[in-house]
């Protein structure tokens, strides 16, 4: 069974997930097809999907896989399901192109190349996404792969954000503050200046894209000027599994007193941190609401977040000069009108007025109509940002 009509193939391979969406051309690209194979690497495997062409959906549980065994799945099933022989092209969300690689482009052997000596900048990420465009193109021989760099929108941020203070030495080896979420941040920056116009987009705005991955963004001109991950999206505010921003003397301490090694480190930063690690419980936000009542440990999880990124508004309202809109994205951002509530709490100062009947019915802006600073909602689209970059590159534009 082929589609009507040629479409690409939006992929964003994570450390757990591959999600995947088809789009067909247009303005903006329409989306079809869409769904994600999630749980990789722990038991209970599951594919979900959505094709509202069909009027067919499904969520099951596949197996226990690993990546290689989850992306064979999904490739069979779309061979199935659409046959692969109708995707005209495909794009990938690639966490981090390094210095090299700014603009989406045609994957190439050289591209493949950079991205494997640099697999250590990203190093739960990126294997995995070469990884799948590698598998791609053994099952489909000459189909157009095309990488689109989560790092890109922040690649013009001023010198003095990218500086890490360490040694100058290093910085030759590419080691300095990228910024992740870039895909995301480029959709809301594109979404803000469709619902509250151009300038609105080009005045003072905080993008908070909070998830499962968590990081905030500063924009001033339509150009991002900070962001709060850095080296490794392990940095900035506390996520669901990962530690945010420590004391780097806590990696000697915990090696002199827990004879902790750099993997174990690693280990404990990525996975075993952030709400999981202070909750002892869950890394599901949803979870911590509903324990925080009868469990100081959910309590004090979900304050440590909101607190946190409150403490990033207040910065990046300082590195910008004031604020004037606010973004909520990403599935907590969108979806917990609690924790949008807490998080904007006391940030008067800021001109934010908070409208709590707004925000409770998940309305688009939940500030006041008389607030100086607008707060509002937007829900993130990667895949529609993916799909118009491959659009662009098959058209030669």
């Amino acid at each position: 069974m082929t589609q009507e009509k040629p479409s690409v193939l939006a992929l964003n391979g994570g450390s757990s997930s591959i999600k995947f969406a088809l789009y067909q051309m247009g303005d903006p690209p329409q989306r079809g097809l869409h769904g994600k194979v999630d749980r990789i690497g722990l038991r209970g495997t599951r594919f979900e999907f959505s094709d509202p062409v069909r009027n067919q959906q499904d969520s099951r549980v596949i197996g226990d896989f690993d990546q290689r065994a989850a992306a064979n799945f999904l490739f069979d099933w779309l061979d199935q399901h659409i046959g692969l022989a109708s995707i005209k092209a495909v794009g990938h969300r690639v966490v981090n192109g390094g210095a090299n690689y700014k603009e989406p482009q045609r994957v190439t052997t050289k591209m493949l190349d950079e991205l494997r000596r640099i697999s250590a900048y990203a190093p739960e990420h990126l294997p995995s996404e070469i990884d799948l465009i590698d598998l791609l193109g053994e099952r489909v021989p000459g189909l157009a792969q095309v990488a689109c760099f989560d790092t890109a929108f922040h690649r013009d941020m001023p010198r003095v954000a990218r500086i890490l203070p360490i040694p100058r030495r290093f910085e030759s080896k590419g080691i300095e503050r990228y910024g992740f979420h870039g895909l995301s941040y480029e959709f809301l920056m594109e979404e803000l200046a469709r619902t509250a116009g151009t300038e609105a987009a080009r005045g003072r705005v905080i993008l908070a894209h909070l998830g499962n991955g968590a990081s905030l963004s500063a924009v001033r001109g339509g150009k991002g000027i900070d962001t709060s991950m850095g080296f490794t999206p392990a940095a900035g505010v506390p996520m669901s599994t990962r530690s945010g921003d420590l004391d780097p003397g806590l990696v000697w301490y915990l090696a002199q007193t827990e004879n902790m090694t750099a993997q174990q480190f690693h280990q404990m930063v990525n996975h075993e941190s952030g709400l999981l690690g202070v909750s002892e419980t869950s890394s599901d936000l949803r979870d911590l609401l509903g324990r925080e009542a009868n469990d100081v440990r959910a309590a004090e999880a979900v304050a440590l977040f909101c607190y946190q990124v409150k403490k990033w508004i207040g910065a990046f309202a300082a590195a910008l000069g004031g604020l004037d809109t606010l973004v909520f994205a990403g599935g907590i951002g969108e979806n917990a009108p609690v924790i949008r509530a807490r998080i904007c709490e006391g940030l008067g100062f800021l001109g934010i007025q908070f409208d709590e009947n707004r925000n409770t019915a998940g309305e688009p802006v939940i500030s006041a109509a008389t607030s100086n600073a607008q707060v509002r909602v937007i829900r993130t689209d990667e895949g529609v940002i993916i799909a118009k970059a491959v659009f662009r590159i098959l058209a030669g534009t």
